[in-house]
């Protein structure tokens, strides 16, 4: 099976091609914007003719699509998440070569969603972000382009290679801080969300099941359990050794405090509500939440069960150990 992955660079991208790699009837062709692509392509500014015709001459039977930005303004966000989408199935629509496509989607595209219950594939999306709002936008491209198609919606990827600016990377970062410079206790904030975490590399596994299936529209890929932040940071200091007292602070970051939400970038406030909020008090797409997914998110993952035969099988301290690995050399 030939298979031509976008965007093998990133953070799940990288996980994908290893696991096709894996793979001995897999011929894997990666496309993208690096030296080390083996073909180098914009989505973002190139156009679906010069596609077309690199589809038509290596002929995929599958097109992955793992490339996309996750910070950024509005419009940046549009470019690479939306319109490059568009590139993609204009291209397949032109090209011969009748290629399945699997696209890389977000929870972020639901937005809010009611504490303690589950969202499920049918639910009405209301992203509270340009994030979500730009994947959003590529999924409707997607379903109405008429190609064989599945968008895979994953929550919130952890594991190695968390991005340092991810909640759980940032959380990371401030306690091996504190563990270098020997602080006795660490003062974080943002800690009352909770999010489905599920590791980077199941969902390169819901990737490469994806590819081999039938299956057609919106499938979540999630662990289907929500957990506090404030939970996730004394498991990491459990695993990471941190003896220290986690001292949780009331109120938006200031800019000397450790913290476990995105940068207070001036982007995020202009576009998740403008002004920082008390976290019992915030809209559901102000800060603390700039994700604009608001105080809670759980998948429901049964037509991953169903569909693909997918399952998650790595937990969370297992990922936050391997992320703590990581930020361990760094001390």
């Amino acid at each position: 099976m030939r298979v031509l992955l976008i965007g093998a660079n990133g953070y799940l991208g990288r996980f994908v091609a290893d696991r096709l790699l894996a793979d001995p009837a897999v011929q894997l062709t990666a496309l993208g914007r690096g030296d080390d692509a083996d073909v180098r392509f914009d989505l973002a500014s190139g156009s679906p003719g010069a596609l077309t015709r690199f589809l038509d001459a290596v002929h995929p039977g599958v097109v992955i699509n793992c490339a996309g930005a996750t910070r950024g303004g509005a419009r940046e966000l549009t470019r690479h998440n939306t319109v490059a989408v568009a590139t993609v199935c204009e291209a397949l629509r032109r090209s011969g070569c009748g290629a399945r496509l699997v696209q890389i989607g977000c929870g972020a595209e639901y937005g809010p969603s009611q504490p303690g219950s589950s969202t499920a594939e049918d639910a009405v999306p209301r992203p509270g972000g340009p994030y979500g709002v730009s994947k959003l936008a590529a999924t409707e491209l997607v379903l109405g382009s008429g190609l064989d198609a599945v968008v895979l919606r994953v929550f919130s990827p952890a594991g190695p290679g968390t991005p340092a600016g991810s909640p759980l990377g940032r959380l990371a970062e401030a306690m091996r801080r504190a563990m270098q410079s020997g602080d006795g206790e660490l003062k974080l904030t943002g800690l009352g969300a909770q999010r489905d975490f599920i590791d980077v590399r199941d969902v390169a596994r819901a990737v490469h099941a994806a590819s081999l299936s039938a299956a057609q529209g919106v499938i979540n890929i999630g662990s289907g359990r929500a957990v506090r932040l404030r939970d996730a940071a004394a498991v990491l200091a459990r695993v990471a050794g941190y003896g220290g007292a986690l001292h949780e602070l009331d109120g938006p970051p200031g800019p000397l405090r450790p913290t476990i939400g995105h940068p207070r970038a001036e982007s995020d406030h202009m576009s998740h509500g403008g002004h920082a909020a008390h976290p019992g008090h915030a809209s559901p797409a102000a800060y603390p939440y700039p994700d604009g997914c608001g105080s809670w998110q759980q998948a429901d993952v049964r037509t991953a069960r169903d569909r693909l035969g997918w399952r998650p099988r790595i937990n969370l301290e297992e990922s936050l150990g391997d992320i703590w690995m990581e930020a361990a050399c760094r001390i």
